[in-house]
């Protein structure tokens, strides 16, 4: 499908390119200019590749970079080259292995003929070409799973996130507009949309690459033009209240030109300097001066070196007084402990005559979408119908009898899929952080650890075999997300709605200070409504209260114990001829097919129910890749007797008298049959025989039989179906 040719990049190479003829013949293709020792890349596509490639020589910095390596083929169209150019982008930045010279891309994701049908597979074989020529190291399952890749400045937009974005522009451009305030649920990408955001205000203007597909892209165009023209180099800041989610976006900035790690700090190190434009991530985690433990001293140090009233201030007056322009990410359901900055504080700053406000909608985290999200408040705060249950098609929820089975699911999740974690409620004192060997969670025959890091705790080796809590969780994506309801939340089945036992809450700066048992019921149900919201394919829920789990029973799908990999199936009846024909082992057979036959001590194997048994039917297993595109390699497949008569077209079982099958490993061979034969006047006679193989391995060759070496094949079973 896809070729990819390395050639010099410099002034006096670039005649080689006219000897490719996808390049002299102006066919569309991808290209990555890159530099090894600078570990600098540039991807781009075109159809007029050496034009291109002689504008890319005179640009301050792609003239720097010394190698081409040319994507082509035949099955590349403009909107499949522009489609591959966007993911390679995407990631490569992920990868790492390369810093990007290339600035934001369209906003939106575009669709076009056989986009997934096709090219989907055809930009997997262009990733596994470079990763063979060196320009890439890591499988896309992998990056798939990355939170570099999740984050990347590189994402396109949805409709609600380019809304947002025109509406931020706008504002900065409005000299009467101070802060701006962009509300949105977990899920509804006000990450991904900050990112792209600090990206695109700071590239410069060469670097800058929206593609005009709508109206949107024109008018962002124009704005960011606008905005580069009163503000050429913004001094900008991404401030991350949460030191783990921090450690992360770093890792996302540290490959991708124009940014670096050092540009998105903790909120104390707001206190250094003035920025033009600060923009806040998870600004619901911003704090105030309550229950910060060991971080009260810094707190306090940040309000006197800033002239602030520590009694008095939050965070979100350190943002306000230390920014021209400040961006605040905010959901106020993502509040989960008393030192977060008050609602109050965030109501009056939306309603500030300098202040805008702007709401993100759309739930593109869960493929559930937004019915899951209203589904996950409406269950914890008791306002869902009586005979309500939350079904998708597109999605695994499910709450479970029994905890040693959601963690075993779990496992099974990270093997096939790969990040799914257990995440549990603060329902148990972190004896591990003390004493390696201890286990803090305990219920019936299940022992398991807190998460042995605070920092990038999802991404950890083996952390698949730890317990996060909402401290190592808000903030990222997971695959399947195991969630443990712990002791300090309970279903009290007299008022028929969730409470909470404050004693079996172990956050120790989550609850110190709380008098009133409906505010830590808040922070508490915020808390397990964020942790529901992780998981993009699946959410598997256990309960520790008895009553509480019977709650969860009536409105989630309950998990069946004996599905999947545990499934036994059901006992069958064998009768020979019936439901069931002789299974012969191929290769194992020392004699002719006619001695397997006529064996005594046959075992039997069960057939689908909608095939007509007849006697003679046999079954057995086809090895080896030369049938591939009907039949799996090691698949059990059924054949009838061989009947005589037009076998053209018709795969079949031969036996081979004085060969073996290399493929099949015997001396039977199941292929495609066709004959050709010629007449002559004593009637038709068998000219040649093929036997072909049916496979998407094209060095599978076909066997050709004359009038001689026919007499040594003979044709025993005609193939009806794979079993399954």
């Amino acid at each position: 499908m896809v070729e990819v040719q390395r050639y010099p990049f410099s002034k006096d190479a670039i005649s080689e390119l006219r000897n490719n003829a996808f390049a002299a013949d102006s066919w569309p293709l991808v290209y990555v200019l890159s530099d090894e020792k600078h570990r600098r890349a540039y991807i781009g596509e075109t159809t007029d590749t050496l034009t291109r490639m002689s504008t890319h020589l005179k640009h301050n910095e792609k003239q720097l970079l010394t190698a081409v390596h040319l994507i082509t083929s035949e099955y590349f169209n403009k909107s499949a080259t522009l489609d591959v150019e966007s993911l390679l982008i995407k990631y490569m930045a992920a990868d790492g292995k390369y810093t990007l010279l290339n600035g934001n891309l369209g906003l939106a994701d575009h669709n076009y003929y056989q986009r997934d049908a096709l090219y989907n597979e055809v930009f997997r074989e262009v990733w596994n070409r470079l990763i063979a020529k060196g320009v890439v190291s890591r499988t896309l399952d992998h990056l798939d799973n990355s939170d570099v890749f999740k984050y990347s400045p590189y994402k396109s937009l949805s409709f609600d996130q380019r809304q947002g974005l025109l509406t931020i522009l706008h504002e900065l451009l409005n000299p009467g507009v101070k802060n701006i305030v962009i509300e949105g649920g977990a899920g509804t990408g006000k990450s991904v949309l900050a990112i792209f955001l600090f990206k695109l205000l700071l590239s410069e203007k060469n670097h800058i690459d929206l593609r005009d597909f709508s109206e949107d892209e024109a008018e962002i165009q124009s704005l960011l033009t606008k905005f580069q023209a009163t503000t050429p180099k913004p001094k900008m800041a991404l401030v991350v209240p949460m030191t783990s989610f921090r450690t992360t976006l770093k890792k996302a900035f540290r490959h991708v030109s124009g940014l670096s790690p050092g540009m998105v700090i903790s909120p104390s190190e707001l206190a250094k300097q003035h920025y033009d434009i600060v923009l806040v991530d998870e600004s619901h985690r911003l704090r105030k001066r309550k229950n910060l433990g060991a971080y009260f001293g810094g707190f306090d140090k940040t309000c006197a070196a800033l002239g602030l009233d520590k009694h008095s201030c939050s965070e979100v007056d350190w943002v306000c007084q230390q920014s021209d322009k400040a961006i605040f990410f905010y959901d106020q359901g993502q509040s989960i402990k008393p030192s977060d900055a008050d609602t109050e504080v965030f109501l009056h700053l939306k309603a500030a005559k300098d202040s805008v406000t702007h709401s993100l909608l759309s739930q593109f985290r869960v493929k559930a979408g937004q019915p899951y999200v209203e589904f996950v408040d409406n269950l914890l705060n008791g306002r869902v119908g009586k005979k309500e249950v939350f079904r998708a098609k597109n999605y695994e929820f499910e709450v479970f009898e029994s905890l040693g089975d959601m963690v075993q699911a779990i496992n099974d999740k990270e093997t096939q899929v790969g990040l799914s974690r257990l995440i549990a409620g603060y329902s148990w004192p972190w004896i591990s952080k003390k004493d390696s060997t201890a286990y803090d969670i305990v219920i019936d025959d299940v022992q398991l650890r807190w998460n042995s890091t605070n920092t990038d705790w999802i991404n950890k080796v083996s952390s698949h075999n730890e317990v996060g809590c909402i401290h190592t969780t808000q903030g990222y994506d997971l695959n399947y997300a195991g969630i443990i309801f712990g002791e300090e939340i309970r279903f009290d089945t007299e008022s028929q709605s969730i409470v909470i036992d404050k004693a079996n809450y172990f956050d120790r700066t989550g609850g110190q200070g709380i008098k009133d048992p409906e505010e830590l019921k808040q922070y508490i149900i915020n808390i397990y409504r964020t942790i529901m919201l992780r998981g993009i394919r699946g959410t598997f829920v256990y309960a520790c209260d008895k009553a509480l789990r019977e709650y969860l029973k009536q409105h989630i799908p309950e998990h069946a114990p004996n599905q999947g990999d545990n499934w036994t199936p059901e006992v069958v009846d064998l009768k020979p001829y019936v439901n069931a024909v002789p299974l012969f082992d191929l290769q194992a057979a020392a004699g002719t097919f006619s001695d397997l036959q006529n064996a005594q001590d046959k075992d039997w194997v069960a057939v689908p129910n909608d095939i007509q048994v007849r006697e003679g039917m046999f079954a057995c297993q086809v090895i080896g890749e030369s049938m591939n595109r009907v039949i799996p390699n090691g698949a059990l497949c059924l054949f009838r007797p061989d009947r005589g008569g037009s076998r053209n077209g018709k795969t079949v079982l031969v036996e081979c008298t004085d060969s073996i099958d290399a493929d099949f490993g015997s001396r039977y061979t199941v292929k495609v049959y066709e004959s050709f034969k010629t007449e002559d006047e004593h009637g038709w006679l068998h000219k040649r025989i093929q036997l072909k193989p049916n496979s998407y391995d094209q060095n599978f060759e076909t066997l050709e039989l004359n009038e001689e070496n026919a007499l040594q094949y003979r044709v025993v079973g005609e193939f009806v179906c794979v079993i399954e």
